[in-house]
């Protein structure tokens, strides 16, 4: 039954059972197993204290020692060990207060969030199922262990974690499960926004996304969220057949467009996001203005990193209904561009202000090198210092 991508872990499992302690794969690994879908960490859980497994492995890296979890490297992957526990109360409703090392499987199980993440199983294959998970996968449910007000009143980041995973796994939440987040729901403001962000992202991301956003509606949880609680309308602007989006600047991006007078900045301070993801999403709203206006253009490739085109179509996919843009088409333009970037024109800054010597140094030069970069991507100049400096004769810069 275990598939290749367990094969080390199940090494794992046995260095440590040869040290007398038992160990079992645990949770989503499992589930992903038993879904046939793609299996991304796997995670173990053993009776083995984390000085104990630092002892059997040597390369471990103690990330959360007071929560019994250490990453062991083996063969040059990475396993996330955890000790069984038994959590105490959240007081800050994301960990424990208080946590009990213990020697048996059963009682780590009854801590997890939902039924089809509380499975385990053993080197051979053999699954522990104590709460019906397996029945759950089947009708594609998901559920809570045990009482679902507490498991979220808990950490209510398991709100959104269900969403996500109907988003992820196209599963309705059960019926007591979603009474429960109803309950809950307005905890969600005491979470931090970091936490948020990472569950969105993989929200958006889900096969099934258009499961997700109709429970978003459906629960009003966008009431409790950053800059949604706001604007409402958002949410409910979103297509019922929405593309996945991959990343969170899409997201971003995506939620610029439906309500412009929000700029992407405070998208991304709301949401605590990186440089990165924010750069992301104002290169894709330029990149969409721009078709907006001109269609597929040079200078729209020109301007378009490369790495963005998926999402750049993905985006439009959503956002337009009228035309779709293939990636063939980017890639063709891309290809045919006579400069991919500034570097590549024949003339740079240094090169104008030796041509403007009386001309003090500001704007103008580059507001001259942009409308040689147009010249040059549209082949309506080529790109060489002789033709270019005879264009800069005929068009003098502008000085403001």
């Amino acid at each position: 039954m275990l598939t290749e991508a367990f094969i080390d872990g199940k090494k794992v499992i046995m260095e440590i059972e040869q040290n007398s302690h038992s160990a079992y794969f645990v949770g989503g690994c499992v589930r992903d197993l038993l879904l046939d879908r793609e299996i991304g960490d796997i995670d173990i859980a053993t009776s083995a204290l984390p000085e104990q497994i630092q002892a059997i492995f040597p390369q471990v890296i103690p990330v959360g020692l007071e929560h019994g979890t250490v990453i062991v490297r083996y063969n040059h992957a990475s396993y996330e060990v955890t000790t069984f526990r038994l959590d105490g109360k959240y007081s800050d409703q994301r960990h424990p207060d208080s946590v009990q090392f213990i020697d048996r499987i059963n009682e780590d199980l009854q801590r997890r969030d939902f039924t089809i993440n509380a499975l385990a199983m053993d080197k051979e294959g053999k699954i522990i199922d104590l709460f019906a998970g397996k029945q759950d996968l089947a009708q594609k449910i998901i559920r809570t262990v045990g009482n679902g007000y507490e498991r979220f009143s808990e950490d209510p980041l398991r709100i959104i974690r269900a969403l996500r995973f109907s988003s992820q796994l196209g599963f309705a939440i059960e019926a007591e499960t979603l009474k429960a987040i109803h309950q809950v729901k307005d905890q969600i403001e005491t979470l931090a926004v970091e936490r948020i962000t990472k569950e969105f992202t993989k929200l958006f991301a889900g096969s099934f996304v258009h499961y997700g956003i109709d429970y978003l509606k459906s629960t009003s949880i966008y009431k409790y969220l950053p800059i949604l609680s706001e604007y409402p309308h958002i949410i409910k602007m979103l297509p019922t057949n929405i593309e996945p989006l991959h990343t969170f600047g899409e997201v971003l991006a995506h939620f610029h467009y439906l309500e412009p007078t929000i700029p992407v900045s405070r998208w991304a301070k709301a949401w605590k996001c990186s440089n990165q993801t924010k750069k992301e999403a104002i290169d894709l709203i330029h990149a969409i203005h721009y078709y907006d206006q001109h269609g597929l253009e040079e200078w729209l490739v020109y301007q378009l990193d490369a790495k963005l085109d998926q999402s750049f179509i993905r985006l439009m996919k959503n956002l337009s209904s009228n035309q779709l843009i293939e990636l063939e088409d980017l890639t063709r333009i891309r290809r045919d561009l006579v400069i991919h970037t500034r570097q590549d024109l024949a003339i740079n800054g240094a090169d104008l202000v030796e041509l403007f010597p009386n001309i003090s140094k500001g704007r103008w030069i580059h507001d001259t090198l942009v409308k040689i970069e147009k010249e040059v991507v549209f082949n309506r100049l080529k790109n060489n210092k002789i033709n270019i400096k005879e264009w800069i004769a005929c068009n003098p810069p502008v000085i403001n």
